[in-house]
C-alpha cells in the first residue's frame, strides 16, 4: 500500500492566505502540510503589495521635494537613482520575509514541502514523491498577470508586476496597458520618479471605484504629467529600433502610434489553477477562478479555496479574512459565511481612494430612496488645510435609522480613514456613535464627527424638539 501523509490540513500556496491558515492551524494544535512551488510570501510580499508600496513611498518623497515652495521651502528637483530605489524595495521585502520564511513555519510545526501540487483524486494531492491525504485541503495559489491577446505583444520585451520591481535603470518613457489600480499606482509613482508615463485604458481608468472619487484622483495624476488615455484600444505592438511602438485607436476612431522605451502590462489577473488537476478532485472552476460558496467550500466538500484563486475580490486582506473563516470551519466545524459588505479596499494613488460597504447604486437598489448620502469636503478640515491637501471628500451612506451601510473617501489619508468605517459596518454601528467621540485637534478624522452631525440636521425642525427648547426658556 502507498504511504500517505495524513495531516488535518493541507494548504496549497504560501501567499498571504495560505500562510495565515497554516500558522493559525498549527498554533491551534492541528497537523499541517504547506506546499509552495515558488517563493514563500507569494505575490503580495515579492511582486505585489509590498514592493509597490515601497516604490510609491519613494515617489512620494520625490514629489515632496517638488512641492516644498508651498510651505516656504526652496524646491529642488529630485534626482532618482533607480539602482538605489531598487535596493530600498529589496530591503523592505527582506525585512518582512523572515515572517513568511520556511524556517519560521517549520518552527511552528508546519511540514513545508517545496514543489508543484497536483490532485490525484478527491482526497489526495501529490508533490514529487509525496502523497498527502488530508482531512481538508485549502487552495490558496493566488493569481498572475493576464497577458492580453494583442498582436505583436509576444514579440517584444514587456514588464508585468512580476518584473517591474527588478528595474535598476530608469524606464525613461513608460507605456502602461491598463488603467486599473495597479496601472494607475505605478503610473503616478514612475512619473514622480522622473519617467514620462502614458496609460492606455480600453474603458475608464479606475472604473471600479466611485466616479466622484476617481475624478478627483485622476485630475491630480494628470496634473503631475501622466498622459491617461481612456476608451483607447490597443491594436498592435511592434519593435522600433531600441524602442517599443504601440498602435492605438482613440475614442474618435483615429489611429495613433505611441513610442516608449518600456512597456508595462497591467491588464488584469488570472487564477493559478492549471497545474492543480482540479478535474481529478472534482473541483469546479471557470476562467475567473475556483467556484466557492459563502462558506468558502468548493464543489468538493473537503476542499476550500481562498484569495485570488477563488473568483471574487482580489485583495491580500480578503485572503487573510477568508483564512480565518476556513480555520474556524475546518478545525472546529463552526458555521461560517463570508460577508463581502465588511471588506474595505484602497487604491494607493495620491490622493488615495478607499471604500467599504455599499456604493450609491447598490444602496438605491436595496433601499430605493430610503437611505441618506452624507458628504463632507476636506476643504472644511483644518488639518487638511495645514497640509495643503484640501481636494478630498468623505461620503457616508446610512439607512433612515442611521445605520452605516457604506462609506468612501478620496484625499489625504483616505486609506487610513476607511478603517473606522470598516469597523462600524462590521459591528452594525449607527452614524450617531461618531457624535459621541472626541477626536484630537487637528486631525483628519474630525471629518467623521462632522459628517455624522449632518445626519441629524433635518431633524432640527422637529416640533417636539422646538417645544422642549421653548419650555426650557420658561425656567430661565
Amino acid at each position: 500500500m502507498a504511504e500517505y501523509l495524513k495531516p488535518d490540513l493541507c494548504v496549497i500556496g504560501a501567499g498571504s492566505g495560505g500562510l495565515t491558515v497554516a500558522a493559525a492551524a498549527a498554533q491551534l494544535g492541528a497537523s499541517v502540510v504547506l506546499i509552495e512551488r515558488d517563493k514563500m510570501g507569494g505575490d503580495c510580499l515579492n511582486t505585489g503589495c509590498v514592493p509597490s508600496k515601497a516604490l510609491i513611498a519613494a515617489g512620494t518623497r520625490a514629489q515632496l521635494m517638488r512641492t516644498a515652495p508651498e510651505f516656504g521651502i526652496q524646491a529642488e528637483e529630485p534626482k532618482p537613482n533607480f539602482g538605489r530605489i531598487n535596493d530600498h524595495i529589496k530591503q523592505v521585502i527582506a525585512g518582512i520575509a523572515p515572517n513568511d520564511s520556511v524556517e519560521r513555519f517549520r518552527g511552528l510545526g508546519v511540514n513545508v514541502i517545496e514543489g508543484e501540487a497536483s490532485f490525484v483524486d478527491k482526497r489526495t494531492v501529490q508533490v514529487g514523491n509525496e502523497q498527502i491525504r488530508a482531512r481538508r485541503f485549502v487552495i490558496a495559489t493566488g493569481s498572475r498577470p493576464m497577458v492580453p491577446p494583442v498582436p505583436g505583444l509576444a514579440d517584444v520585451p514587456f514588464l508585468t508586476n512580476e518584473t517591474i520591481f527588478e528595474q535598476r535603470r530608469k524606464p525613461a518613457d513608460l507605456i502602461i496597458v491598463g488603467g486599473g489600480p495597479i496601472g494607475m499606482e505605478l503610473a503616478q509613482a514612475h512619473q514622480r520618479l522622473g519617467c514620462n508615463v502614458t496609460v492606455l485604458e480600453m474603458a475608464e481608468p479606475l472604473a471600479k471605484d466611485d466616479r466622484e472619487f476617481t475624478d478627483i484622483a485622476l485630475r491630480h495624476i494628470r496634473r503631475e504629467g501622466v498622459d491617461i488615455r481612456a476608451r483607447t484600444k490597443v491594436l498592435e505592438v511592434k519593435k522600433k529600433s531600441r524602442a517599443i511602438a504601440v498602435d492605438i485607436e482613440n475614442p474618435d476612431g483615429d489611429i495613433e502610434t505611441i513610442v516608449g522605451t518600456h512597456l508595462l502590462v497591467a491588464a488584469g489577473r488570472v487564477p493559478n489553477v492549471e497545474k492543480l488537476n482540479l478535474e481529478a478532485a472534482q473541483v469546479e472552476h471557470t476562467k475567473r477562478g475556483i467556484n466557492i460558496n459563502d462558506g468558502l467550500k468548493t464543489s468538493n466538500r473537503r476542499v476550500y479555496a481562498i484569495g485570488d484563486v477563488a473568483s471574487g475580490l482580489q485583495f491580500t486582506h480578503v485572503a487573510g479574512y477568508q483564512a480565518g473563516l476556513v480555520v474556524r470551519n475546518a478545525l472546529f466545524g463552526l458555521p461560517v459565511k463570508q460577508n463581502r459588505q465588511i471588506i474595505p479596499w484602497a487604491t494607493y494613488t495620491d490622493p488615495a481612494i478607499a471604500q467599504v460597504g455599499m456604493n450609491e447604486e447598490e444602496a438605491r437598489e436595496k433601499y430605493g430612496d430610503r437611505f441618506k448620502v452624507l458628504r463632507w469636503s476636506f476643504d472644511e478640515n483644518d488639518r487638511a488645510r495645514a497640509e495643503r491637501q484640501t481636494d478630498g471628500l468623505l461620503k457616508v451612506l446610512t439607512d433612515n435609522s442611521g445605520k452605516i451601510i457604506g462609506a468612501g473617501a478620496v484625499g489625504l489619508h483616505a486609506d487610513e480613514l476607511i478603517n473606522m468605517y470598516a469597523f462600524a459596518i462590521a459591528n452594525n454601528m449607527k452614524v450617531g456613535a461618531f457624535t459621541k467621540m472626541v477626536s484630537p485637534y487637528p486631525t483628519l478624522f474630525e471629518v467623521a464627527k462632522r459628517i455624522s452631525i449632518e445626519f441629524y440636521k433635518d431633524k432640527l425642525d422637529n416640533p417636539l424638539l422646538k417645544g422642549l427648547i421653548a419650555l426650557n426658556r420658561l425656567f430661565g
